[in-house]
């Protein structure tokens, strides 16, 4: 983004560069947690959590890592943060631990987490780093909630657990099934991409500088010849 005031690196994860929604990151977890308004919460809550830790710390040690240990240093400080969150969740909140599962866990390896650290985190101050995991952490929750909101409530008649009146007796189950997570999810980023007039940052500013997999794509020549056919 041309202006990267702090307003602007909270406010872009939320719409403009939402990581579910226009960056279309971390869709295990979305379609697994969103057949439940509690779950999402829950996953979008601790993914937050991670983000805004990791993000700050990784900014604060951005200058001592070696780059050439660098992700697996990220992983190392992701991982750190999510066993304290998992921790935390299994002690005070166990419905929504057991509920989550082995996806509290797989926050680990979430692409939205360690894609932040490596693409903004490493480079970028504490301040803005935590203001960029806030941002994207809010609109991960909001993308979730969306979703599960719409499944719930048509699959379930319910949301978060309190039964919707008129809907309870005419439930349709294929919105509680992954055939009808994707159904909602490809609608929601129409609806996105209508808002943002397809003209979402992403489009003309992320290239592969900055991408976990660029040394991959660039030792296969895949990045050179996708600018070759621009």
């Amino acid at each position: 983004m041309k202006n990267n005031s702090s307003m602007s690196v909270f406010l872009k994860g939320i719409l403009l560069e939402n990581p579910v929604f226009v960056l279309v990151l971390g869709t295990c977890p979305t379609l697994a947690v969103t057949n439940s308004v509690i779950g999402a919460i829950g996953m979008g809550l601790a993914a937050t959590a991670v983000l805004v830790c990791s993000n700050t710390v990784i900014s604060l040690l951005r200058s001592i890592i070696p780059e050439t240990v660098r992700i697996p240093c990220y992983i190392v400080v992701i991982a750190g943060f999510v066993t304290i969150v998992k921790m935390f969740m299994q002690a005070y909140l166990p419905s929504i631990y057991n509920l989550l599962g082995v996806y509290l866990d797989l926050i680990t390896v979430n692409c939205i987490i360690l894609g932040r650290a490596e693409m903004f985190a490493g480079k970028n101050t504490v301040s803005k780093s935590a203001l960029d995991g806030l941002g994207m952490g809010i609109g991960f929750t909001i993308a979730l909630l969306s979703m599960a909101t719409i499944r719930e409530i048509l699959g379930e008649g319910t949301f978060a657990g309190m039964s919707v009146p008129f809907i309870k007796d005419y439930t349709i189950a294929f919105f509680t099934k992954a055939p009808g997570g994707l159904l909602v999810f490809g609608i929601l980023i129409a609806v996105v991409n209508v808002i943002t007039h397809g003209k979402a940052p992403y489009k003309k500013d992320f290239a592969c500088e900055g991408c976990p997999n660029a040394a991959f794509c660039h030792s296969s020549g895949e990045c050179a010849n996708k600018e070759e056919n621009k």
